[in-house]
């Protein structure tokens, strides 16, 4: 199963290559925000990570309601935040 976790941009690392530092559940890593050029995402937005890769904006309403509903979703969720754990751009 994919899913997407909410992730935080604690900044924009490389705006030449869409890379940004996303904090998810107090890991943080560089990701591709590619996808989401055109949202001109800064420092605090919030996103939908998943893999690397953030796949869509989200506001902080939002963010924390698919962060308690991934949360029950027990193993599935374990299993992105694993991935993301391990995942790396750079």
């Amino acid at each position: 199963m994919c899913l997407g976790i909410p992730g935080q941009v604690v900044e924009i690392t490389d705006a030449e290559n869409d890379l940004a530092k996303v904090d998810v559940n107090g890991i943080k890593r560089t990701i591709s925000v590619r996808l989401l050029a055109r949202e001109n995402l800064r420092s605090g937005d919030w996103v939908l990570v998943h893999v690397g890769f953030a796949m869509a904006k989200i506001d902080q309403h939002e963010a924390d309601l698919t962060l308690e509903a991934v949360k029950q979703m027990g193993q599935s969720y374990t299993d992105e935040l694993s991935a993301f754990i391990s995942s790396s751009i750079l």
